[in-house]
């Protein structure tokens, strides 16, 4: 009888740091919250051509987009919807990454926060500004539908999608097998993950922002993964398929869409008196000397 209870003693002692070593490799893996994101595409070639980040203003709940074309020489590079607040950190990836900003672009004229295209082009020299041309907006290039903006051998194919603002446009990187697959389509605020943008300031308009999505996003491949000017909820990433099939306003009827556009009954912009002046000279408003450096 001690032999025995001598043995299960024993044998649960043996077994205990395999039980301990258990529990550790159960427990949850906590990951810290940041602010660049890098997503890649497929393991294909082409895709290896793209390096892309996914950065974040947390003050306008902004994301920005860099992308670079790693296989050309030059390793030429664009940023969508830049923040003047965030330049500085954009700056520093930028050169970290050994990349040449091409392009600062943007979606629309944004009324959350002032864009940061002017004060790049103030702190990197030949650096363009870019915006669609029904923005009324100053810029160095002004794109329409249907037009393309190049880095390298890669491209963004320039889709118009008005209804936020008269002058809204998406970026859709290009088709074909030379290209990053699945492709991606920056909506600005045409399209948000399991939403959209406001229609009611701007020449926004509900309607037309109905169309533009069925006709201009959701015609897309429905892995084509949805990248928004903002997000609210803690959301990076969607594709086509998802939201035509759970975003909770464009899933409805184009009158059951107006309505429901027609009764948010939001809060005047908060930041709209100063960003959009400025915006529509590219940001430069009031731009002091000492920052031009």
């Amino acid at each position: 009888m001690v032999v025995t209870r001598f043995s299960r003693l024993q044998h649960l002692l043996l077994l205990q740091p395999r039980f301990q070593q258990s529990r550790v490799l159960r427990r949850p893996l906590i990951r810290t919250p940041t602010l660049i994101r890098s997503v890649m595409g497929s393991s294909s070639s082409s895709s290896s051509k793209l390096l892309f980040r996914q950065l974040f203003e947390k003050e306008s709940s902004t994301y920005t987009y860099l992308l670079a074309d790693i296989s050309h020489p030059d390793k030429p590079a664009l940023l969508i919807d830049p923040v003047d607040k965030t330049v500085d950190r954009d700056l520093k990836l930028i050169n970290e990454l050994g990349l040449k900003l091409v392009y600062a672009m943007n979606t629309h004229v944004h009324a959350d926060h002032v864009t940061g295209t002017g004060l790049l082009k103030t702190k990197v020299p030949g650096v363009k500004s870019v915006i669609s041309k029904a923005s009324g907006s100053k810029a160095d290039k002004f794109v329409e539908h249907g037009e393309r903006v190049s880095i390298g051998d890669l491209y963004l194919e320039v889709r118009a999608t008005p209804g936020h603002t008269a002058g809204c446009v998406t970026y859709v990187t290009g088709e074909g097998a030379d290209q990053p697959q699945p492709r991606m389509a920056f909506t600005g605020d045409a399209v948000l993950i399991r939403g959209c943008g406001r229609t009611d300031f701007q020449g926004g308009c509900a309607d037309q922002l109905y169309e533009s999505v069925h006709s201009q996003i959701f015609t897309l491949p429905k892995d084509t993964l949805i990248y928004p000017a903002h997000d609210y909820k803690g959301f990076e990433v969607s594709t086509v398929g998802e939201e035509m099939q759970h975003n909770p306003r464009l899933t409805k009827d184009k009158e059951t869409f107006k309505t429901i556009m027609t009764n948010l009954n939001l809060a005047y912009p908060k930041m709209i008196d100063v960003a959009l002046p400025a915006n529509m000279v590219c940001g430069l408003q009031d731009l002091l000397p000492s920052e031009a450096n």
